[in-house]
């Protein structure tokens, strides 16, 4: 009867640390999700901020080529084309 009071204490002492540990596991995962939350925020605003320099980055080198600075001409009448096409699908749309 004795042995069986053992066991019956060994498991107790095991089922009570798995617990603990189980507690502590989610206590990470917990920290460790809203750390990636924190990080992905912190990412999109990189890529934001990346995107945005790329778009003044492109519209300065645009300038520059408009203004003969640059000798790329070719870059500037491509883009200037791509406007106008722009500008003629929206008023071939205003005026349906």
């Amino acid at each position: 009867m004795s042995e069986l009071i053992q066991i019956v204490d060994s498991l107790e002492n095991r089922i009570s640390k798995l617990l603990h540990k189980l507690e502590v596991l989610q206590r990470l995962n917990e920290e460790l999700e809203n750390e990636l939350v924190s990080i992905k925020s912190v990412q999109q605003k990189a890529d934001k901020s990346v995107s945005d320099w790329e778009e003044k980055y492109n519209s300065l080198k645009l300038a520059n080529s408009m203004l003969g600075i640059n000798t790329n001409k070719t870059e500037a009448k491509l883009k200037i084309n791509t406007l106008i096409r722009e500008l003629d699908y929206c008023v071939t749309q205003l005026a349906e």
